[in-house]
């Protein structure tokens, strides 16, 4: 199972593109240790992919992903939402077995 990009997680992530003027850009998804139940995601920007990247594609909107987050990460989707409440990328991962009730950390 691959990881995928919503349409609306896609049109964000063009509209940041262009913002920062970098056409080679993407999302950078990570995961790392911390958090209260084991695991969390982290985002940023990135100007071009990392040597060994996985690099995921919609519409020209692009997502960068370690080797070693990959192997957390497949099957999520990442989805733009926007509410009253939230403003943010959401990660829809098949592989959390629980998470904290903050919502900012999960275990596999």
């Amino acid at each position: 199972m691959a990881i995928e990009i919503s349409e609306k997680a896609a049109v964000r992530i063009k509209t940041i593109t262009a913002e920062k003027n970098t056409p080679r850009g993407g999302l950078r998804l990570g995961v790392k240790g911390g958090g209260c139940s084991g695991l969390s995601y982290f985002i940023d920007w990135a100007a071009e992919p990392a040597r060994f990247d996985q690099v995921i594609e919609r519409d020209g909107a692009r997502v960068f992903v370690d080797p070693k987050s990959a192997v957390f990460l497949q099957g999520t989707t990442i989805d733009w939402q926007q509410t009253l409440m939230q403003t943010g990328f959401v990660f829809r991962n098949p592989n959390v077995k629980s998470a904290c009730g903050c919502g900012e950390s999960f275990t596999v």
